[in-house]
């Protein structure tokens, strides 16, 4: 929930937890938000000082609770005094949110949580936290001459350039380039734009286009894996004349390295580069050239990949504003490969680096808390949900707005067709569904059986209309 909410508001989510097993249970959150660079500020109880790391058999003890949490945080302290409290807590948002987002931990001791803190001055993390800043001016300069000599550029932003969506389009339209847009980065252009490519960087043509570029801009993305090499196929052939924008000084040299490196913030940065000069606005090279790319990347899809986009496009166009969570599950994975989001930040999902399953539900409650005046579609497995089935009840609580759609393959059927691709027996996989008709009324929500595209357009309609947490459960099988 932390998570959820901390993606769609821009702000930490904050989570509390218990001693020994609540850390150990939310340390899965906490490696999600470290893969995707997600701020969140986790505060746990922990024994009393005297106990810690003793191994008497005190309850909910760890051996090394700080080590553990620090293993999947920015930063990880102690509240040994309760007079320190204002001081850890300003440090902990400051390095959740000062550099590259990720979760900071607070730990405070059960004898320190009796501390009086009356009087205490209130956490003042504005005296820690410096505004964002761009690179510097030379950086800023040396790109912007790069980028003006370029014919063909293109730009590969990921989720750190969020934040920079209409310094990113102004880029883009004038330099006349495509914009590759990772999974975290979907929607900074629109599905319609011309210079829009929301197609995974894995697939050849894409890879192809980016490949015949004379300039590569990257903003705010790892250049990994997940996005541009999913297939693992091979690693990106040499980008000419690679500049990268990041917050995160290590980053700029993984993957790939650069021809040019600006430490700084995305928007900041961009309007520097903006403001620099980029001589006369370009022949538009990849309005020419998309277009082509997109069908051509089309054509290397499955049919069942293809029909689950139909299903995502189908979601999007019909529920206006909507912010869609996903789970690790097919249509989730199918829409990383190709799915276009309506705006920044209205696509979001575990199936990145990290890939937890349980994910959405709570994610999409956060993600509701942020946005209470938004819908919100949860996109889920059977197999992923019962990770989490008890965040069932949650929606009920916080009168959400709320639409958790269940892609019911009967076990999971993501591992079971990678298996079978290979010609491994499947093995664990069969997972029999509970009843998700009696599931929705044990909770007091609507339910709707969804055969096909068309009665999920209906079902949607209805959901988009009023207030409500509805259950749509669609059977894979058959599902046209």
């Amino acid at each position: 929930m932390a998570d959820g909410y901390a993606r769609t508001s821009g702000r930490p989510g904050v989570c509390f937890t218990i001693t020994g097993p609540g850390l150990t249970n939310i340390v899965t959150a906490m490696g999600q938000a470290y893969a995707d660079s997600i701020p969140m500020v986790v505060i746990s109880s922990e024994n009393a000082r005297a106990d810690i790391g003793t191994g008497c058999g005190h309850l909910h003890e760890l051996p090394d609770q700080l080590g553990l949490a620090a293993k999947v945080s920015a930063s990880a302290e102690r509240v040994e005094q309760g007079g320190d409290l204002p001081d850890v807590l300003a440090r902990a948002f400051v390095a959740a949110t000062g550099g590259r987002p990720r979760p900071a931990y607070i730990e405070i001791p059960r004898d320190v949580l009796a501390t009086d803190v009356h009087g205490l001055p209130a956490p003042a993390s504005g005296r820690y936290l410096p505004p964002p800043q761009p690179a510097t001016a030379e950086g800023i300069a040396e790109a912007a001459r790069r980028l003006a000599r370029a014919r063909a550029p293109v730009l590969l932003v990921g989720g750190g350039a969020l934040g920079a969506a209409a310094e990113i389009k102004n880029l883009a339209e004038h330099l006349g380039a495509p914009v590759v847009m990772t999974i975290n980065a979907r929607g900074l252009l629109p599905p319609q734009h011309p210079l829009g490519v929301s197609m995974t960087a894995s697939l050849a043509p894409v890879r192809a286009m980016i490949g015949a570029a004379d300039a590569v801009l990257a903003v705010g993305t790892e250049l990994g894996p997940t996005d541009y090499d999913m297939y693992a196929a091979s690693e990106l052939s040499q980008l000419r004349e690679l500049i990268r924008i990041d917050v995160d000084e290590a980053q700029l040299y993984r993957n790939a390295r650069p021809a040019l490196a600006l430490r700084g913030h995305a928007r900041e940065t961009l309007r520097g580069i903006l403001a620099a000069g980029l001589g006369a606005v370009r022949a538009p090279w990849g309005e020419a050239t998309v277009p082509s790319v997109r069908a051509e990347a089309q054509k290397l899809l499955s049919a069942p990949i293809r029909r689950e986009i139909a299903f995502l496009e189908v979601i999007r166009d019909t529920v206006a504003n909507a912010i869609l969570v996903g789970d690790s599950t097919q249509p989730v994975y199918a829409g990383n490969v190709g799915f276009a989001a309506a705006t920044p930040g209205s696509w979001f999902n575990s199936a990145t680096g990290y890939g937890t399953l349980g994910y959405a539900v709570p994610a999409s409650t956060g993600a509701g808390l942020s946005a209470p005046d938004r819908p919100i579609v949860c996109l889920v497995g059977d197999g992923g949900i019962q990770f989490s089935l008890g965040e069932l009840a949650v929606p009920r609580d916080v009168d959400a707005w709320s639409a958790i759609v269940v892609w019911n393959n009967r076990g999971y059927g993501e591992i079971k067709t990678s298996m079978l691709a290979v010609d491994i027996e499947p093995e664990g996989v069969n997972v029999q569904p509970p009843d998700f008709s009696h599931l929705a009324r044990a909770y007091g929500y609507g339910y709707r059986f969804i055969e096909d595209l068309e009665s999920l357009e209906r079902a949607l309609h209805d959901f988009a209309s009023r207030r409500q947490v509805l259950v749509l459960e669609i059977r894979a099988a058959g599902f046209e």
